[in-house]
This record gives structure tokens, sequence and C-alpha cells, in this order.
């Protein structure tokens, strides 16, 4: 009863917050178009930059750019730590978005001062283009540098800080917080059909330096939308390392490993070490059952000392019943997060192959001799998702809500279940387009053979706009889901590290895919037959591969489904009280 009693006391002397909601999200959601227009706009054509520009060799441009990306989506979990452990999402922001704007400047400049970069190849048939010197290749890695840095910063931090606008204990504040979600992804789509479309064309058609300066003028665009809304931010100060405390359990709960809990579950709460909740940013997480062997951390024994302070002597031994909750909610998260994981890597093998696919298939735009660029097929999922998402939050989730009573029409899991159906659906229909795309290309050829050397089917490509539309669907669906699925689910001291985690499974598909691929190769070829992934897709079997796909991806909702049935959502004592008045409230009237 103290121990309630002190807890409401620092509850109430906690500090009124002036949550301003959507009158910040004109500079927040400002400063996260520009930077993405920015920053995709810089880096989505890379590879053909330092080709064309620094006449790098196919291959090492190939590595630089894989390294490149492969960092950009690794950093942001070093960048969630120091902004959740140090020094805000708010600082955290400001120095990644200047650090951003520095590296699109020195990007700018190598293709602007003839000094930055090589001179152009000569027009001597059988002369060899002049390479970069070190010099030169040491400007463009200090750019990358910088891109790096600012990467590391704004991707775990900018959602979570435009989330932190909104006030969580309140309906209308849920409700924004659900729908800045959905605004945030529609933004970052119309960002990636803008440097898809526009920019690259600039870039490669125009001038380089006036495509690479564009995407530096955005990102000052986005550095003064941010700071501009500086006085009306909510900033949530960081309360130490979750780092630490998560280490603090695991060592204590192996430490205490051989103390026995009690056979009563409903005893066990009685006997953890459970001092006064002080924290202004973490709400007390209740008790729950599940993983029962981290208890034994907070089980308070003769060898533990407690200071006049109410804090362990040690917290390598003894742990409060808090910290040990916060482990228990990443436990539940991991084994949801990872499906994800095969999820992005079906978005990341329809993004590559569907762009074979189009080569090798009729582009034509009816009996005009345009042909539509193969790689242009990449804007129909983001166009689908452009389309689909103002529908969704401002039609259907408030249809769904009046018939089911739930916040949000339908519970994050479901979401994401249905993102996940639809990508098996995806994979099914991409393999049967693709078998009659291979059966046009070698019975009824148009005239022309692809870059490749193969024939070219008589088949129009726009008949893979449904799985391109479908795959879009399930990226609105299962990827949107996630981000709201982390942001909430995640302690709230460790709600940077959940953006990081989003761009480190986007990291791990684009890992897996690559080994997938060369699993396949190895597998289904030899020295008397073309394997399934063959540079001439009529002697390929890339429908076989797409059925597979769909194939791993039943094992993989099979298994989200088991996870989703056995995750307990998060929830804090208070929400248990105010459910606790509810339910006792009706039956009072009943």
């Amino acid at each position: 009863m103290k121990d309630q009693q002190t807890d409401a006391a620092a509850t109430a002397a906690r500090p009124a917050i002036n949550y301003r909601g959507w009158k910040a999200m004109p500079y927040v959601i400002g400063n996260e178009t520009f930077e993405k227009l920015g920053t995709l706009g810089a880096s989505s054509n890379m590879l053909v930059y330092l080709t064309t520009v620094f006449h790098l060799k196919s291959v090492t441009a190939a590595v630089v750019v894989t390294v490149f990306n492969g960092t950009t989506n690794l950093t942001p979990l070093l960048g969630a730590f120091i902004s959740d452990t140090y020094s805000g999402r708010f600082a955290t922001l400001g120095v990644a978005s200047v650090s951003s704007l520095v590296g699109m400047v020195i990007l700018a400049l190598t293709a602007a001062i003839s000094k930055f970069h090589p001179p152009q190849c000569s027009d001597d048939a059988g002369a060899s283009c002049e390479g970069p010197t070190p010099a030169q290749l040491a400007v463009l890695f200090a750019s990358f540098a910088f891109l790096v840095v600012g990467a590391g910063g704004i991707r775990p931090c900018n959602l979570a800080f435009g989330a932190d606008q909104f006030d969580p204990s309140t309906e209308a504040g849920k409700r924004g917080i659900n729908s800045f979600f959905n605004w945030y992804y529609f933004t970052f789509t119309i960002a990636m059909m803008i440097s898809s479309t526009f920019i690259i064309y600039v870039q490669s058609s125009v001038s380089w330096a006036l495509g690479l300066a564009i995407p530096a003028a955005l990102m000052l665009f986005s550095c003064a939308f941010f700071f501009v809304g500086t006085p009306i931010y909510v900033r949530v100060r960081p309360e130490g390392s979750p780092i630490t405390s998560i280490a603090q359990v695991l060592v204590a709960a192996v430490r205490k490993r051989r103390v026995k809990l009690p056979k009563d579950s409903s005893c066990i709460k009685e006997s953890l070490f459970d001092p006064p909740h002080l924290s202004t940013l973490v709400s007390k997480l209740p008790h729950t059952d599940q993983f029962r062997f981290l208890d034994k951390a907070a089980i308070k024994t003769s060898k533990d000392e407690i200071e006049s302070n109410g804090l362990p002597a040690n917290g390598w031994r003894l742990c409060s019943m808090q910290q040990v909750e916060q482990v228990k909610c990443l436990a539940r998260i991991i084994p949801v997060w990872s499906t994800i994981v095969i999820f992005e890597i079906a978005i990341v093998l329809q993004s590559t192959y569907v762009v074979f696919q189009a080569l090798q298939s009729d582009r034509h735009v009816g009996n005009s001799s345009f042909q539509i660029p193969a790689a242009t097929f990449s804007v129909f999922p983001m166009a689908a998702i452009t389309i689909w998402l103002p529908i969704y939050d401002r039609l259907v989730i408030p249809w769904l809500q009046k018939m089911t009573g739930k916040e949000g029409g339908i519970t994050v899991l479901q979401r994401m279940g249905i993102g996940l159906t639809i990508t098996v659906a995806t994979m099914l229909v991409s393999g049967f387009m693709e078998g009659r795309r291979r059966s046009y290309a070698l019975h009824r050829p148009t005239v022309g053979t692809a870059s490749g050397g193969g024939a070219i089917a008589s088949l129009s490509s726009f008949w893979f706009t449904p799985q391109l539309v479908l795959i879009g669907l399930a990226e609105a669906f299962t990827l949107i889901g996630q981000i709201e699925f982390c942001y909430k689910q995640f302690p709230e001291n460790m709600r940077s590290i959940a953006g990081g985690m989003v761009f480190l499974g986007l990291s791990c598909a684009n890992y897996l895919s690559s080994l997938l691929i060369a699993i396949v190769h190895r597998a289904t070829g030899d020295h008397r037959k073309n394997n399934w992934l063959t540079g001439d897709l009529n002697h390929g079997r890339l429908d076989l591969f797409y059925f597979s796909i769909a194939t791993v991806g039943v094992f993989n909702l099979a298994f989200f489904i088991v996870c989703a049935k056995w995750y307990r959502y998060k929830s804090s004592e208070k929400d248990q009280h105010e459910m606790a008045l509810k339910i006792i409230e009706i039956k009072n009237t009943v």
C-alpha cells in the first residue's frame, strides 16, 4: 500500500507535458518528406554515378554501393542506442540532419567541380577511361561517411519523434499516433516515386551536378523545417542505458538459476523486488507469467542488500520487477519481428526480378513505338501504397472501428497478418504470370531480342501490374503494421531502438535474399542445364523460384499466427486498473 501511494505521488509530481499533436506535424512531416527526397534522390542512382562519372568498374561500384546501403541500415541501431541513452531524439535528429546536409553538399561538389572527379572518357576507340585519384576517392568517401552518420540518427528517431508529439493517454492522441504512421509511410512512398522518376531523369539526362544539387537543396529545406518547429516540440529526455538494464536482468537470472519460484503463479509477484516507480518516461508494467525464469532476477535473497534510497546495492544480482518485465517485452517482440524478415525478402526479390521480366516482354504503350523503361515498373507498388493509404486512413479505419469497436479497427498483429497473407498471394500470382510470359516468349515471341540476348515475349508487360499492386498493398499492411507494433510494444525508453529494428530487418532481408539467390544458383544449375535464375529468363524457371518463395511464405505465415496467438500486448498498471473499473461498472449496471 505504501509503494502504491509512493507511485501515485511520483506520478502526480511529474511535470505536465504540453502536447501539440497535429500542430507540430507540418514541421515534423515537412522535415521527413524533404529528408527522404534528398537522401533517396542522392542514393538511388549511385551505382550509375560511380560507373559513369568516377569510372569505377561495375563490380567495384556494386561492392561500394552494397557496403554503403548495408552500413546505412545497420548504423540506426547505434544511433538509437545513443538517442535512448544519452542525447535524446531531438538532439540526435538535429545533428544527423546537419550531417546528411553536409554529406549531400560534398557529394554534389564531386560532380560540380572537375578536380573532384576523373576527366571524361576519350572518344578515341579503344582508349581507356582514367580512374579516380586517391584524393578524389577520399572526398567521395567523406560524403558517404556524413550520409551514414545522418542515416544512423534520422532513421531510428524521426518516426518515434513524430509520435512523441501526441498524448498517448487520450483517445485523440492514440488516433493521432495511428494516423501519423500511415501519413509517414505515405510521404515516404511519394518521395520514392519522385526520386525514382524526376530526380533520376535530371541526373541521367540533364546534369549530374544539378541532379545531386537538387537533393542537397531539399535536405536544406528539411533542416529548416525541423529547426523552425523547435519551440513547440515535445522532447522526451533519456533515462539511462536500456541495454545495461537488459544485461543486468539476464546476468542476475543466470546467477539465481537455482533459486526456486513459488509453485503458485499468483504468489510469484508478491515475492518479487518491486520498488516505487519514479520514471517520468516509462510506464510501470504489470507482472506477467511468461518467461518465469527471468523472474528469478527479481527474487530477493539473503545475499542481496538494499541501500537507503531503496535501490539494490548490486544491480547485477538483484533487479526490479519493472526491469524484468521490460526484458519480457523484448522476448515477446523478437519472434514476431523475425517473421517480417521473410516478408521483406519477397519485396526485395519482387522489385529486382520484375525488371528482368519487363525487359523480356512487350513494353510498348498500345501501337506506339514508345517503350516504358523496365525500371519504371517499380513505381507501381509505390502508386498502390499512395492511393491506398489515404483511403485506409480516412474511410476503412473509421468503418472498421464502428464494426469492431477496437482502436484502429483491427489489431496491429491482424494488420501484419493480412499483409503476410497478401504476400503469399503475390508470389503465387507472380509465378503464374512468369509461366505465361515464358510460354509466350518460347512460342509467340515478338520482334527483337532483350539486352541479354533472350527472346522477347509478345505478352504486354502491363500484365505484371496486378502482382506489383499486390506487393504494394502487402507493404502497406505489413510494414506500417510493423512500425506501429515496434513503437507501441517496445518500452518507452527503447523507442528509437524500435525504429532501428525496422531497418535491421531490411538489412537482414537484403543479405538473406543474396544468400538465397546464391543457393538457388548452385542447387539448380550444373554443366548440363541452366539454373532457375539464369540470365535469359526464357531458359530459366523464375516461376518455380516464385512458387518456392510462396511456400516459404506459407510456413512464415503459420509461424506468425502461432506467435500472434501466444503474444500478449504490453499494458501498464494504469491500463489494467482502468479496465478493472470498467468491468466493475458493467457488472453493477447488469
